[in-house]
């Protein structure tokens, strides 16, 4: 365990290394820092942190600058995050609340990110398996042709055909559309199929084909849209920090074209909590040079997805993490009032 005066100098050189990009020596850290103490006792206290493995010397005669652990030690030690001012609030708010469907929510949602934190911003489409239905419209577009409406609690609306072997009136198509909705409204979608196994069998026999033909269609959207989606922005972003990757960003780039490794790394965030993989801790090895800050977001407490920024290690881990958070929360809200 750091005493706290080195853990003090450790933040220090931390915030310094974040704010000028350069190494950092003891003789800036005391004129900078109230740390109370002489440059030799800094130099003592950095020579430990060396030896711990928290901080590292890039070239000879050089100041220091953080270790991917010296990084987690400061994260972890965090007394809170850096709250944002009321104008950025009302900024966030006003922005998204202009939103008109789930697309926009996660457009928006993505260049705010990008803008605020001025990283690479990632968002998942809110999942089908963690939504629950709100309604299910069944509307006559023939007299053998319906289309299928699904709507999640998530304002997620899917639109589908169903083509019939034989005309259904609408006195039946009513008579679906409200045992359908009392039996799956309020319901997780993962739930929906046995709630609805029998419903043909409580029709006409000339009706059952059609009502089968309805449940298909229902349970197969449920199918296709298992698949996660992801939207990406601020990738330009990257190019501001070409000196932060040893090599080239080109890892970085080839890293956040593969969907898997994305979702991955957002499935790092708890469902509520927030998630911050630092360097190696990163399992894909592309983004060992860079940090990511995730958490999930949702309606009434529960998460339905996840949303977070890519960028280099050097980072203001403060502001971002205040960033990512207070957009997950307006996020949260308008899926709630949708």
């Amino acid at each position: 365990m750091l005493s706290d005066r080195r853990l003090e100098v450790l933040r220090a050189i931390v915030q310094d290394y974040v704010g000028t990009e350069e190494p950092v020596g003891s003789k800036a850290l005391t004129e900078r820092h109230r740390l109370g103490v002489s440059p030799a006792t800094v130099r003592n206290d950095m020579a430990v942190l060396e030896d711990e493995g928290y901080i590292a010397q890039p070239h000879t005669s050089a100041g220091r600058i953080p270790t991917d652990k010296g990084y987690r030690l400061f994260v972890d030690k965090l007394a809170g995050v850096k709250p944002l001012s009321t104008p950025e609030r009302r900024a966030i708010q006003n922005f998204l609340d202009g939103a008109v469907d789930l697309d926009d929510v996660v457009g928006r949602t993505v260049r705010l990110l990008a803008q605020l934190t001025r990283q690479v911003a990632v968002v998942q489409y809110p999942s089908l398996t963690r939504s629950t239905v709100r309604h299910v419209e069944l509307l006559s577009l023939a007299p053998a042709r319906l289309m299928l409406v699904l709507i999640t609690d998530t304002g997620r609306v899917e639109q589908r055909l169903v083509d019939c072997q034989a005309p259904f009136g609408e006195a039946s198509l009513a008579d679906l559309r409200a045992r359908l909705n009392s039996r799956v409204v309020g319901r997780r979608f993962t739930d929906v199929p046995p709630l609805v196994k029998d419903l043909p069998e409580s029709f006409e026999n000339e009706d059952r084909v059609t009502v089968r033909a309805v449940l298909d269609t229902l349970l197969e959207t449920l199918v296709e849209e298992a698949e996660e989606r992801l939207m990406i922005g601020g990738t330009a972003n990257l190019t501001r920090f070409g000196h932060d990757f040893p090599l080239t960003i080109r890892p970085v780039l080839e890293a956040l074209e593969e969907q898997v490794v994305l979702l991955k790394l957002l499935g790092e965030a708890s469902e509520s909590g927030m998630a911050v993989k630092i360097g190696h801790e990163n399992a894909y090895e592309g983004l060992n040079s860079t940090s990511v800050v995730s958490v999930g977001y949702g309606s009434g407490g529960e998460a339905v997805a996840k949303l977070g920024v890519v960028g280099p290690t050097r980072m203001d881990y403060p502001g971002t993490m205040g960033a990512v958070r207070a957009v997950a929360r307006y996020v949260g809200q308008i899926l709630a009032e949708s």
